[in-house]
């Protein structure tokens, strides 16, 4: 894929000593770091040396104090950026990249890139992208909050996880790498906290080869404030929840194809063995009123399963899944089927139209024909939400397609 453009408010500050064709980038966003710059940069050449990989450090600086000098000085790129988010960061950074792999962190020394051959190794090995996890690792007394610790990282972790059946044990580690290939294929989007979610997620669409390696994770400086404690006490929750807007939306398939099935197939085993009648079944009689509920169900549980459809094209960057909802939904068929189910439905509505008004605009308690006029308003429903979901999948699919 084709690196983008590079931003016009960016700048690129090249070392007096640069490396030339890295294996390996080291990209970090950096704000006001000048207490830990130097150390991190030594840190990073330290790591690179052990792991026997030639590498460059890219520092994406957006701030107003001496990192950028610094971080030149001992021999890193810097590029020079608006103040504008964490995860803008990393788009800026992308036309720059040049290594195969790519390492993502935070340049406050409190993950130790001192040890970063495991990740060098587990690229080598073949996988597109490698998560540390703090929890697998070391975690230094007093390096992290007991409410990120046993709350906020935990949980949501699990949340992930449950939605999308992945295993992760540490999703928020900032520690992180993919291959440069895979990062260009991943078009990154978020501009704040939520693109550590957005990569996760996305890895898992793209069934990404992904493995995880334990780190360790030290103490902030003395002197130094993280950008959480900087930005107030509510910027922790702030972050926790734009990260699990991410999971929502980038998981919104959790929550509808599989519900909906269960909710459409509910919907209409109340439904329709009740379209000649009442059924009683023990001490319960099933009457038009289950069968409205059951209506109603069906209906909601179809649409679930449509958009769940549709979240499934959306995040779908093999074509796999589009492939196989075109096999499912093949337009001319479908179509058919939806003018089928629509004049079925219109006949049975017709009987009961007439129905009511042989009997002077009464419905007759107990007549038949109101449970066959009942199915015939759910397949009329479902003929037309077959018909503009068949639309929608066909464009959809051509209009991602394009986006690509």
């Amino acid at each position: 894929m084709t690196a983008p453009r590079p931003d016009a408010d960016v700048e690129l500050l090249y070392p007096a000593a640069d490396v030339a064709d890295p294996e390996l980038s080291i990209v970090i966003p950096a704000l006001n770091e000048e207490l830990t710059i130097a150390d991190f940069v030594a840190w990073c050449h330290a790591g690179m040396k052990a792991a026997g990989v030639v590498g460059e450090i890219l520092i994406v600086d957006s701030g107003s104090d001496r990192t950028t000098e610094l971080a030149l000085a001992g021999g890193a790129r810097v590029l020079r950026t608006p103040k504008r988010g964490l995860g803008r960061a990393y788009i800026d950074a992308l036309p720059f990249i040049r290594g195969r792999y790519v390492l993502l962190g935070d340049c406050d020394c409190t993950y130790d890139f001192r040890e970063l051959a495991p990740f060098v190794q587990k690229f080598r090995g073949g996988a597109e992208f490698v998560m540390g996890s703090r929890f697998r690792g070391y975690i230094e007394p007093g390096s992290m909050p007991a409410l990120h610790r046993y709350l906020g990282t935990p949980v949501t972790t699990a949340i992930l996880n449950v939605i999308f059946g992945s295993r992760f044990s540490d999703i928020h580690c900032g520690m992180r790498g993919i291959t440069r290939d895979a990062l260009m294929r991943m078009d990154l989007r978020s501009q704040s906290w939520e693109y550590a979610s957005e990569m996760v997620l996305k890895s898992v669409h793209m069934r990404l080869r992904t493995e995880e390696v334990p780190i360790r994770f030290l103490k902030d400086r003395e002197g130094r404030l993280s950008h959480h404690k900087r930005s107030g006490w509510f910027s922790p929750w702030q972050a926790a929840w734009i990260n699990l807007r991410a999971m929502f939306v980038y998981g919104a398939n959790f929550f509808l194809y599989k519900p909906g099935l269960v909710l459409l197939a509910l919907g209409l085993l109340l439904t329709l063995p009740l379209s000649f009648g009442t059924v009683t079944v023990g001490p319960i009689t099933f009457s038009l009123h289950w069968m409205l509920f059951g209506v109603s169900m069906a209906i909601l549980g179809l649409q679930c399963v449509y958009m769940g459809v549709l979240s499934q094209v959306f995040f779908d960057y093999d074509g796999a899944a589009t492939a196989r909802w075109f096999r499912r939904f093949p337009y001319n068929r479908m179509v058919a089927l939806s003018a089928l189910l629509f004049a079925l439905g219109v006949l049975l509505g017709g009987l009961l139209t007439a129905n009511y008004l042989h009997n002077g605009f009464r419905l007759l308690a107990g007549s038949t024909v109101n449970n066959l006029g009942v199915t015939g308003i759910l397949f009329a429903i479902f003929g037309f939400m077959t018909f503009t979901f068949t639309l929608l999948l066909h464009s959809t699919a051509v209009a991602v397609r394009r986006g690509r």
